[in-house]
C-alpha cells in the first residue's frame, strides 16, 4: 500500500490518520531543511498500515524540486527512498520525526549549470577562493596573495567541463583562466577536477604563460573544495556513487547514511 503525499490521505480515522499526521509531519520537517522549495512530496510504504502505530515503515520517499540550501545553493531536483525506517511514533504527535535507529537512502541530486555559477557567488565559496597564498606563486605575486573570481563553469558531454575565471594577483593586474577539466569521483565523498587542460586559444597571447600557471592553480584549489563532507547537515552522510553531466544538468547518485533527522539548514 502506497500513502502518496497530503493530497492521497483520506478519511482521517484509525492507521489513516495515522498516515495523515506522518505525512504532515515529514513534509513540513524535510521543507524546514531548505532556504526555500519550489515543492516537498513525501509518500511512506507501509504494509500492513497498523505497523506504521509501532514506528515501523517499509520505506519512505522523498521528492523535492527548486530547493535552496544555506541560502545560496540551489538544487533543481533531489530524491531519496530510505531502506526499512524505525520511528518514534510518540514524537510524529508531537510534531517532530525522530528515528529510532539509523537508515539508508538512495539519493538522486540535480544541479543546473546557472545553479553550479550562483554558487560560486556565495560567500562560503568566494572566501576560499580569495587572499590565498600559494606555494610556487609568490614570485608571480610579489609575496601578496592571490584571488580568484568570475568562475563561470560550462557543463559539456561525457563529464567534461569548461572553466573560465580571472585571477587578481595584487598588482592590479586581472588575469583570464580558461581550462577544460574531466568530472570525477573519489572516495565517494568528493568531486574531482580530472586533466585539467590548458585552453591557451581563450587567452590573450603576451597573458598566456602567465595564464597557464595560474590555471593549474585553480585547478588544485577546485580539486580540495568539493568535498561532500564540508557540506554534511547535521546527522546525515551524503555519499557519491557516480556523477553524470546531461545537457546543462550535473546529475549525482548516491547514498545517504542518515543517523537522525537534522535542524534547519
Amino acid at each position: 500500500m502506497l500513502f502518496g503525499g497530503l493530497s492521497g490521505l483520506t478519511n482521517p480515522t484509525g492507521t489513516d490518520w495515522g498516515e495523515r499526521m506522518l505525512n504532515t509531519v515529514a513534509s513540513q520537517t524535510i521543507r524546514h531543511l531548505f532556504t526555500r522549495s519550489e515543492s516537498v512530496e513525501v509518500a511512506v510504504r507501509c504494509y500492513p498500515s497498523s505497523k506504521l502505530l509501532q514506528g515501523s515503515i517499509d520505506s519512505f520517499k522523498m521528492s523535492g524540486r527548486g530547493l535552496v540550501i544555506r541560502k545560496d545553493f540551489y538544487v533543481e531536483e533531489m530524491s531519496f527512498e530510505t531502506d526499512a525506517v524505525a520511528i518514534d511514533f510518540s514524537s510524529v504527535l508531537g510534531g517532530k520525526l525522530t528515528l529510532k535507529q539509523p537508515t539508508q537512502a538512495v539519493a538522486q541530486v540535480t544541479l543546473t549549470e546557472d545553479g553550479i555559477n550562483n554558487a560560486f557567488n556565495a560567500e562560503l565559496v568566494k572566501k576560499r577562493l580569495q587572499n590565498l597564498s600559494l606555494p610556487g606563486l609568490a614570485d608571480i605575486s610579489g609575496g601578496e596573495s592571490i584571488s580568484f573570481s568570475d568562475v563561470q563553469v560550462q557543463l559539456l558531454p561525457e563529464n567534461e567541463v569548461k572553466i573560465a575565471a580571472k585571477a587578481d594577483i595584487s598588482n592590479g593586474e586581472l588575469v583570464p583562466i580558461s581550462l577544460k577539466a574531466t568530472l570525477a569521483v573519489e572516495r565517494r565523498r568528493r568531486v574531482a577536477f580530472q586533466n585539467p587542460q590548458f585552453e591557451a586559444q581563450d587567452i590573450p597571447e603576451a597573458q598566456r604563460e602567465l595564464s597557464q600557471t595560474l590555471t593549474n592553480a585553480l585547478a588544485e584549489i577546485l580539486n580540495n573544495m568539493v568535498d561532500l563532507d564540508r557540506f554534511d547537515l547535521d546527522g546525515v552522510m551524503m555519499r557519491i556513487n557516480r556523477l553524470e553531466t546531461q545537457g546543462q544538468k550535473l546529475i549525482f547518485s548516491g547514498y545517504a547514511q542518515i543517523d537522525r533527522i537534522p535542524g534547519n539548514a
